[in-house]
């Protein structure tokens, strides 16, 4: 009876390192093709359009792939500057900005802080929506080193810029800068690029609160730290 039992468990083991395994290799496939292939959307993508679509069946989602150079320069600095100032020279881990927002976390007694770069931003965007699971920050960890070591800093950029959220059903710098300034993404200005850059930890609440107290001061801090930052 014990050695049945045992070895059920241990096939049970067997299975789910099997499972695992295969789920790597899945998201490593998706990443290796995106190196030059461009994702048609995005696990955040899809949740939003199932909810939106919970409400309205024929809701869509507002969207449009654009190149790298077809992307203003603001923006690409703006973005760096607000979510990872040290995106050029990591490795997908910003260690210090992460002991930071732990000190941080821990003196308020929430969290408040992230701490996560861009890279490890699009790695949750792409495959793992937003839905907490205890197992993501470790998945979101194996998928930002897939990132990394396949894809240029230009690539991981390019990709970020045009999936992440900017607003409800909005996403990607082409749609976030019609929707919020009936222009295209090349032709941001400085202040527009800063006011998106801005809006990104929290797209949906600015949308409708384009007003919102704290949105001219972080706009304002961004536009400062544009100049010191480069991209890639």
């Amino acid at each position: 009876m014990l050695k049945t039992l045992w070895r059920w468990l241990w096939r049970g083991i067997a299975l789910f390192v099997a499972v695992v395994l295969i789920y790597q290799l899945w998201i490593f496939a998706h990443i290796w093709w995106w190196v030059d292939h461009n994702p048609s959307a995005s696990a955040f993508m899809e949740q939003r359009l199932e909810v939106l679509q919970d409400k309205n069946p024929s809701a869509e989602l507002r969207h449009r792939w654009v190149p790298y150079n077809r992307i203003s320069n603001n923006l690409k600095r703006a973005l760096i500057a607000a979510e990872d100032s040290k995106f050029l020279d990591h490795e997908g881990f910003d260690w210090e900005g992460i002991q930071k927002a732990y000190e941080k976390n821990l003196k308020k007694g929430k969290i408040v802080a992230g701490g996560s770069t861009i890279s490890q931003q699009l790695a949750k965007n792409l495959f793992l929506s937003s839905r907490k699971v205890f197992w993501r920050k470790g998945e979101e960890a194996v998928i930002t080193v897939m990132l990394e070591q396949m894809m240029s800093k230009r690539r991981i950029l390019e990709i970020y810029l045009n999936v992440i959220e900017w607003g409800n059903g909005v996403f990607g710098a082409e749609a976030a800068a019609r929707h919020y300034y009936k222009t295209s993404a090349s032709s941001l200005s400085a202040e527009q690029a800063a006011r998106l850059a801005s809006m990104v930890p929290n797209p949906r609440y600015y949308d409708s609160h384009r007003n919102a107290r704290g949105l001219e001061r972080k706009t304002g801090i961004i536009l400062a730290r544009m100049n010191q930052v480069q991209a890639p």
